[in-house]
């Protein structure tokens, strides 16, 4: 079954143009959120290509207890109303437990499951009742194949407006590992699939009390995720990452990527020829 989704002004499909989803990982003040949103809405223009604003308004699985989170809830969904209605741009963060879903789905366009929450039956199926477009982050710690049992949680609350992201599999220690059989596979599912080309190159606890990051391969793996079919890429984006509060070693400087967004969507458009 061919499934699609429109998220405001926004229309995906599992075959359709290529789109992206940027932001920071995490609100660090409203004037920094909208600087990085008018940004990305420029270069969405200029390229035309959709994109969704992604950030959080609290990570609440950071490494250390210390960790900067975000400005919670309320604060958070205020500003990403902002980027909604000022820049016309459908917005995107997660939920980390289920008192948070009926605020978020009254703000949010898609609502995001964290990779760490994968398997949280309830919180998929609550998501998925709001009706609200469902982001759902496959597992470091899953294979491809166990994302079937998971959509299907959604699909059961009768919501079958999902996207799939892959993010890496756990390899050792500290490190990830990024199989292109992946998207090959979810893909069978019929939903638009997602490469999270940041996160994918994140070295979780790698740096003892907070994540590592190698974002020098951001550019060789988004690449071929498009190559093998990816419909999509997620990107976390800072203007300084290496004073970014939260995923700076694995995030890309904000005005460095439009040459590789301009090279991804050439790639989508050549492998579907």
């Amino acid at each position: 079954m061919k499934n699609n989704f429109t998220a405001g002004n926004l229309f995906i499909e599992a075959n359709g143009p290529f789109f992206l989803i940027a932001g920071p990982c995490v609100m660090e003040s409203e004037s920094s959120t909208l600087e990085i949103a008018a940004y990305l809405r420029k270069m969405g223009e200029k390229l035309q290509i959709p994109i969704i604003f992604k950030s959080s308004y609290d990570k609440a699985n950071r490494t250390s207890l210390g960790s900067y989170r975000g400005p919670g809830i309320d604060k958070g969904l205020q500003i990403l109303q902002k980027v909604r209605e000022e820049f016309r741009m459908p917005v995107l963060s997660d939920v980390h437990c289920n008192s948070e879903v009926e605020k978020a789905a009254q703000v949010l366009d898609v609502i995001q499951i964290p990779a760490f929450l994968c398997r949280q039956t309830d919180l998929i199926v609550n998501v998925a009742k709001t009706g609200v477009y469902v982001n759902i982050k496959k597992g470091q710690f899953i294979s491809p194949r166990e994302m079937g049992p998971i959509t299907e949680k959604a699909i059961s609350a009768g919501n079958r407006k999902l996207l799939i992201t892959e993010r890496g599999f756990s390899f050792g220690y500290n490190n990830l590992v990024v199989d292109m059989r992946s998207l090959v596979i979810m893909s069978a599912l019929g939903f638009p699939i997602i490469f999270d080309a940041t996160h994918s190159v994140q070295l979780p606890g790698g740096a003892g009390t907070s994540s590592g990051g190698q974002r020098e391969f951001v550019d060789c793996l988004a690449k071929a995720a498009v190559a093998a079919g990816a419909n999509g890429v997620f990107m976390e984006v800072h203007p300084d990452p290496d004073c970014a509060l939260c995923d700076g070693p694995n995030s890309m400087p904000l005005k460095s990527i439009e040459p590789l967004v301009k090279i991804l969507k050439q790639i989508h458009s050549l492998v579907r020829l």
